[in-house]
C-alpha cells in the first residue's frame, strides 16, 4: 500500500511501530538498527499493517453501504446521505455531518475499531441526517442501537488515553 516512510530515532530504543496515514506506511524504528534489522521489521510492520487490513476492508463503499444499512435497520431508512467516506483531517471528532448536502465524514481514527464502534459513530452520524440537533429526539433516534453505551464506552477511553 503506497509510500513507506521510515523515521528514525536515537531516543527510540527497543520498540518499532507502523501506522498508516492516508496512503503512506509509517514506521518509526530505533537508530540504532543495523539496515538489515531494519529492512526485516519494517517489512514484517507492513505485512502485519496489510493483513489487518484485509481482514477488516474498510473502504469508502463499504462505509457508504454500511451506513444504508444501518439506516434501514435503525432509522427506517430516513438516513439517506449523499456521501460517506473516511477522512484524515479529523484529530478532535470521530465523524462529522452535513445535513444540508447529506455528507457524512468518519475520523481515519475510527477505521480500525472494532464494528460496534464504527457502526455506532455512522449511526450517529446518519441520526444528524433526521435531526441535525443534539436534542432528545435525536437521542431517541439512537436507542435502538444495541451496542451504544459500549461503544460510548470504548470511545471514552481511547480519548482518555489520547489526552
Amino acid at each position: 500500500m503506497g509510500e513507506v516512510e521510515i523515521r528514525r530515532s536515537a531516543r527510540r530504543r527497543r520498540t518499532i511501530q507502523a501506522y498508516r496515514d492516508g496512503d503512506r506506511t509509517i514506521v518509526l524504528v530505533p537508530a540504532h538498527l543495523t539496515p538489515e534489522q531494519e529492512r526485516e521489521e519494517v517489512a514484517r510492520l507492513v505485512a502485519r499493517l496489510d493483513a489487518r487490513a484485509e481482514r477488516s476492508p474498510r473502504s469508502d463503499a463499504a462505509l457508504m453501504a454500511r451506513a444504508l444499512e444501518l439506516s434501514e435497520r435503525y432509522l427506517d431508512g430516513r438516513a439517506r446521505p449523499t456521501s460517506v467516506r473516511w477522512v484524515t483531517n479529523q484529530s478532535m471528532r470521530w465523524g462529522s455531518c452535513t445535513a444540508s448536502t447529506g455528507t457524512i465524514r468518519i475520523s481515519h481514527r475510527v477505521r480500525d475499531m472494532p464494528d460496534y464502534v464504527v457502526d455506532h459513530v455512522v449511526l450517529h452520524e446518519l441520526a444528524h441526517l433526521v435531526e441535525a440537533n443534539h436534542s432528545r429526539r435525536f437521542w431517541a433516534l439512537l436507542e435502538g442501537y444495541p451496542h451504544a453505551v459500549k461503544a460510548e464506552g470504548f470511545l471514552e477511553g481511547v480519548s482518555w488515553q489520547q489526552r
